[in-house]
């Protein structure tokens, strides 16, 4: 399997994998306010009054619209792995396990105590505290997924850091060793240049020597007619 290039602990099927389950959490918990919404909204008011937990004060299962965003940017960073983009993906995934937390000690202090309602809306009351049952199973799974993840997308920061410095120095090195050592051709060429000082010195040396010669042989010829000359006499 592919590894992701941010996280090498988390391979990319398994990113899209974890991504989907948030959305899918996150999908369920929207919808689940949605119906309290409407359940407890539809409530009489009575002797003994409605039922209103704190979970539905608060909003809490609507938070899942959190779970959603990080999901969608957990599969983002796993198509188009980058630093900056798994670092906001970390932050969504630390602000989902403190969601999390919070949503978990919000139910269980609903689920904790039962007040007094009204036996009209008794029923829309316990109808009310099995969603937040089925809610608090699914808060700790998204707990797990969002540690896991920060957990990885962290080392694999780190890790990265590591080796930039190493893959920063190694072009200059490979730059240096380069100008130390002269390519073949550059050596071909000096060797050329050479070869063709050399014939060019070689070439002014034979014409001075030439010239040298003719001078002289001219300076002999100029001798023997001098002496031809003197000579009947």
């Amino acid at each position: 399997m592919a590894l992701c290039a941010c996280c090498s602990k988390v391979s990319t099927a398994d990113s899209l994998v974890l991504g989907a389950i948030q959305i899918m959490i996150g999908i369920f918990s929207v919808f689940m306010w949605y119906l309290l919404l409407i359940l407890y909204k539809g409530q009489i008011k009575g002797v003994f009054g409605t039922y209103e937990p704190i979970t539905y004060k608060t909003g809490c299962s609507l938070w899942g619209i959190i779970f959603i965003i990080s999901g969608v940017s957990i599969i983002r960073v796993a198509r188009h792995p980058s630093p900056r983009l798994l670092t906001c993906t970390m932050i969504m995934n630390i602000l989902c396990i403190i969601v999390a937390v919070i949503a978990v000690v919000l139910t269980v202090m609903e689920l904790s105590s039962f007040e007094s309602v009204s036996y009209r809306n008794y029923g829309q009351a316990k109808f009310g505290r099995e969603i937040s049952c089925v809610l608090l199973g699914f808060y700790p799974l998204e707990l797990c997924i969002a540690f896991t993840y920060t957990i990885f997308g962290y080392v694999g920061l780190i890790r990265q850091s590591s080796k930039a410095p190493t893959a920063q120095v190694s072009p200059r090195g490979s730059s240096r060793s380069r100008a130390r050592k002269p390519s073949s051709g550059s050596k071909l060429r000096r060797w050329n240049r050479a070869r063709g000082d050399e014939g060019h010195n070689r070439g002014s040396r034979t014409h001075s020597a030439s010239a040298a010669a003719r001078t002289s042989g001219a300076e002999k010829s100029g001798t023997e007619g001098i002496t031809c000359e003197i000579s009947p006499l």
